[in-house]
């Protein structure tokens, strides 16, 4: 079976037996080719299947019009919000789309910056692996002015714009809410200092409220995850329950860990939120489905999308440099089933 492979002027000129260049110009109705010689080129093109290459043109004149998006994993909801918000802003103004996955691996990001970049992208937006120490892959853009946004897990140390949600305000937040439920014994989950501020911030918003609300903090309530999944979860909440003196209370930063939460304390007869009240982060869908429904803190994803998209894109049609900001979003506590003590 013949190999199938794109149709190229070089195929349309060995047809019309005419110069590339003169099928070249024809295709952009150069004023220096004849009308019927035009016709002839565009109707054969058509005929044989040609489409134009865009990006190829783009490259020639060094812009693409495209964005490139390096995020952790697609199936995250927030993730795929996230994207969507990109999608949409920079369809409005002409832009495509390049998504590439970490897997939260440093290896991949690192190799996945050089792909993006050899792809001569317009502008980079990027949420960390998190492995993610060291950005200085990212420099390769801002020393060759491609415009790079970081969205929510961001550096603390690298000179850029930021999008993001006030994450330490966020977990003081969800914190206070459980301590206004009646809970003494409040455990965290976190992801540990090595990585970004994000997960650092939230956990700094929970120690401080539990310090102005009067309650001591326990280290053996604070758990460090090497990832965000529902196993590591399971893992964490097995350990908590199995202490002398359980909590009564838990701050998830992420949805899955909630749910994971929930149905540990269940199989174990502990009853939701009676005994242990839950609360999320993000917003996600499942947090809606599982029963109880889970208390969570709204996470404006799409909307994160659209403000790093919409800056990436005025910066490279503006061709200034500009002081580098961070933008924040609000997050609320949206309270249902899991963390309804009172």
């Amino acid at each position: 079976m013949e190999e199938h492979r794109h149709v190229t002027i070089y195929d349309i000129a060995k047809r019309l037996n005419l110069a590339t260049s003169t099928i070249s110009r024809a295709l952009k109705d150069h004023h220096t080719i004849s009308d019927k010689t035009i016709r002839k080129v565009k109707k054969t093109a058509e005929e044989m299947g040609f489409v134009p290459n865009t990006l190829a043109a783009g490259l020639r004149g060094n812009k693409s019009k495209t964005l490139g998006v390096l995020i952790p994993t697609i199936t995250q909801p927030f993730l795929s919000s996230l994207i969507s918000g990109i999608e949409i802003t920079a369809r409005k103004s002409g832009y495509s789309v390049i998504i590439m996955q970490s897997h939260d691996s440093y290896e991949e990001e690192v190799n996945m910056t050089k792909s993006l970049y050899s792809s001569r992208v317009s502008g980079v937006i990027c949420s960390l692996a998190m492995e993610t120490k060291d950005t200085s892959h990212f420099q390769q853009f801002s020393n060759n002015n491609i415009p790079l946004v970081f969205v929510d897990r961001v550096p603390k140390d690298f000179n850029t714009f930021r999008v993001v949600i006030d994450n330490y305000t966020a977990g003081y937040k969800a914190t206070k809410h459980l301590i206004d439920q009646g809970c003494k014994r409040i455990a965290h989950m976190t992801a540990g200092a090595e990585f970004g501020n994000l997960y650092n911030e939230r956990k700094r918003g929970y120690i401080d409220a539990l310090a102005d609300y009067g309650i001591p903090l326990k280290e053996e309530l604070v758990i460090n995850l090497k990832a965000m999944t529902y196993d590591a979860g399971v893992k964490a909440c097995n350990k908590l329950f199995g202490l002398k003196t359980p909590p009564d209370g838990l701050f998830a930063p992420g949805d899955i860990l909630a749910v994971s939460a929930v149905q540990t304390a269940k199989k174990k007869g502990i009853r939701v939120p009676q005994d242990f009240a839950v609360i999320g982060f993000n917003n996600d869908p499942i947090s809606e489905i599982i029963e109880p429904n889970i208390t969570t803190i709204t996470h404006p994803a799409e909307k994160m999308g659209k403000a790093a998209a919409n800056i990436v894109i005025d910066t490279i049609e503006s061709h200034k440099e500009e002081a580098k900001e961070i933008t924040f979003l609000n997050t609320e506590v949206l309270v249902r089933e899991s963390s309804k003590k009172v």
